[in-house]
């Protein structure tokens, strides 16, 4: 909340508040600091708090370092963005290195998105809560293991309150040690969650034109992306109005913002700043003088004494009925995607097994759907729990944890000896008994499976009606994921409750058995693909916890199933620890068994490694690019690499047509595949875009490929 001083002269506030942050500036000249205290010297305590850490305590010689420098102010006080606005200082770092030899190269600071404070009339860009300014350093050549390179700066800043100011310093400093480069999870967590607050660079110039008062600034913006209540933050000096109010309008893939011109701005040099489009999305830019579409749809942009990153509108009722739309249309393809084939093998003896009975077809519909909405709603609320906590993901996030990889592949290597005949669970085998509660609990949990496994690979509409979802309120979110169950389940509701359609299904008989052992067979080849994910996310490890996992659970069932032929009943007891034993084994041996051999998050794929930094560079050489994201757990994905994307005829169509191929790969968490899939109105993989040389926006192409559609781009 953004706070206003009441007085009863506020332009008198103004101009004394001015006046007072002029004289606290001048206290960060260098002469103002040659000796601390004094009459306006730090004492006791500062009101924020200021140090620096490492990304990794024990980096490479040669290699470039992200430091932090942590800020975190006192309830109440807050400091300043880089241009502070109308009044302020922003933070200022005197860096000192050992005399002789080599020194690091300090990079730019990085400056997370800022929040607007309005104070009688002026505009400051400030932070009132902790935040963290990011800064590279390249190390020297040579240095050797175990070479500490100590980095130490003296800070300073201005922390204020709504009515009064304090100049503040204090010494900065870490200690870094040559090594490996390795980095621990604990800091690769807190370090993506400070590259998260910060402003993605845009690949494309924005465009200004100045006409009388008025600076109107057009940023390449896709037309489908979501849009909150922008507000761009100039940081190029005087070039703004700061306190003035900002309007907003779409025109196509421009997103044009309009504002008041500085006095004596200068109108022909490049304006730097920050556009915060909705709460999870800013874009850096650079401005120059061009051409600014005119007309488009007004955008309601963030008040001038509001915060800068208001929550998205409320869609309409229509866009909200497309959406939902969208999610049902997904989860209903999703029933003929391949990520859901291992899937359809026990809903098929499900099916088979109600033959022509319409009163346990309708019981085990039901059931089977509510599996499946408790699911989807489950896995929607907790992403979007996880996501207001600050972590980037997205949805299929589940399979992205080795852990439940793990835990997937004991459920599978049970499921397949179940089919197989090797043992016998009332709910697994959901081929005995009529109308009995085995049979519903059997169908309940096989939606549970079906909608844990199936959904993350998306199909068409599930794409963007998932990303939406990420930008919607939360109940109309849960909405969202909630027509996406019902979707995947609508095929068993509808066999249920349509006469017709049931009468097509076989009546039970003796070929069921035949037809259960067959249906082992995409359940078996389901938990290989999960014993290779293992070694993708784990490496070696991964692939010996895995067989130890299989090996362990299909012998003690191999030991329940000859305990049934032998007419004796199941020890409940050894098999609760048994069962308790392999889940904690899954839950605790993945992060001790990660290899160093694990491979990088594109081996083996076509393209280079997805980075926006390398796209931006692609893009303004004015080269085609080809860039698509994938998952070893995406079958769907992994379809389209075989048959289209890693081809022969794609490759040499490619070079051929010079089109450069980027690859994100999102098997494991990566936040910034997450934001940029977001920033796209995606939640999952697949995702293909084509980006034509000089066009505003990417070219979104289907999530089912091939390769006529592959080999076009970029000719011609």
């Amino acid at each position: 909340m953004h706070r206003f001083m009441i007085f009863p002269l506020p332009r008198l506030n103004g101009l004394l508040m001015t006046v007072w942050l002029m004289l606290a500036a001048l206290l960060f000249t260098p002469m103002a600091h040659g000796q601390t205290g004094g009459a306006f010297g730090q004492r006791g305590e500062p009101n924020i708090q200021a140090s620096l850490i490492a990304e990794t305590e024990r980096p490479a010689s040669g290699s470039t370092v992200t430091l932090a420098i942590l800020m975190k102010p006192k309830p109440g006080w807050h400091g300043y963005w880089e241009n502070p606005g109308d009044a302020g200082v922003g933070m200022q770092v005197d860096w000192a290195f050992p005399e002789g030899g080599q020194r690091p190269v300090m990079g730019p600071f990085r400056y997370p998105v800022p929040e607007r404070l309005l104070i009688a009339g002026l505009m400051n860009h400030v932070y009132e809560h902790d935040h963290a300014v990011l800064v590279d350093i390249t190390l020297p050549q040579g240095l050797a293991a175990g070479t500490r390179v100590p980095i130490r700066g003296q800070a300073r800043w201005l922390a204020c309150t709504d009515v009064v100011c304090v100049p503040e310093q204090g010494e900065i400093a870490t200690t870094l040690t040559i090594g490996d480069g390795t980095v621990t999870a604990e800091n690769r967590a807190l370090f993506d969650r400070f590259r998260a607050a910060l402003p993605r660079p845009l690949d494309q110039e924005a465009h200004y034109t100045v006409e009388g008062e008025r600076l109107s600034i057009a940023v390449p913006y896709p037309a489908a992306a979501p849009v909150g209540q922008p507000w761009f933050f100039a940081a190029t000096p005087d070039r703004v109005r700061y306190a003035e109010p900002q309007q907003a309008r779409r025109a196509g893939d421009w997103l044009v913002i309009e504002t008041a011109l500085a006095d004596g701005a200068d109108a022909q040099q490049p304006i730097e700043g920050v556009l915060a489009v909705t709460p999870d999305v800013a874009l850096q830019i650079t401005a120059v003088p061009g051409a600014v579409p005119t007309g488009g749809d007004p955008v309601e942009t963030a008040s001038v004494g509001g915060t800068a990153n208001e929550p998205a509108a409320i869609p309409g009722l229509t866009t909200v009925l497309l959406i939902l739309g969208g999610a049902f249309l997904g989860g209903l393809i999703l029933n003929i995607m391949p990520c859901v084939f291992p899937i359809l093998s026990l809903k098929a003896i499900s099916l088979a097994k109600a033959g022509g009975d319409q009163r346990q077809a309708r019981r085990e519909a039901l059931a089977y759907s509510g599996g499946v909405l408790l699911t989807c709603l489950a896995l929607g609320a907790l992403m979007l729990a996880i996501r207001a906590g600050g972590t980037q993901i997205g949805w299929a996030f589940q399979l992205q944890d080795p852990r439940v990889i793990a835990l997937l592949l004991i459920l599978m290597v049970a499921i397949t000896l179940n089919l197989a005949g090797t043992f016998e669970v009332g709910v697994l085998s959901m081929g005995q008994g009529k109308a009995g509660q085995g049979g519903q609990s059997g169908a309940f949990w096989t939606g549970v499976l079906a909608a844990f496994v199936a959904t993350p690979c998306t199909g068409p509409f599930m794409g963007a009606a998932m990303g939406a979802a990420l930008v919607l309120p939360w109940p109309l979110a849960l909405t969202v994921f909630a027509g996406l169950g019902l979707g995947l389940a609508s095929p068993f509701i509808a066999i249920a409750w349509i006469p017709a359609l049931r009468r097509l299904m076989p009546r039970p008989g003796p070929w069921m058995t035949t037809f259960r052992r067959i249906m082992a067979v995409p359940m078996g080849l389901t938990a290989l693909a999960l014993l290779w994910l293992l070694s993708r996310q784990l490496g070696t490890g991964g692939v010996l916890l895995g067989l130890l996992l299989a090996v362990a659970a299909g012998g003690l069932l191999w030991l329940l199933g000859r305990r049934q032929r032998a007419g004796s009943g199941m020890n409940w007891v050894a098999g609760g620890v048994a069962l308790v034993l392999l889940c904690a084994v899954a839950l605790a041996a993945p992060p001790l068994v990660r290899s160093d051999t694990v491979g990088s998050a594109s081996e083996g794929l076509l393209g280079e490694p997805f980075s926006e930094t390398a796209l931006a560079t692609l893009r303004r050489e004015g080269k085609p690019v080809f860039l698509y994201f994938t998952a070893d757990w995406c079958l769907t994905c992994k379809v389209n690499e075989a048959n289209a994307i890693d081809t022969q005829a794609t490759r040499d169509a490619f070079k051929a047509n010079g089109v450069a191929v980027m690859v994100g790969d999102w098997t494991n968490a990566d936040p910034a595949i997450s934001r940029f899939l977001e920033a796209n109105g995606r939640s999952g993989v697949p995702l293909y875009l084509y980006y034509a040389p000089g066009a505003a926006a990417p070219e979104v192409l289907p999530q089912v490929l091939t390769t006529g559609m592959l080999t076009t781009l970029g000719a011609g």
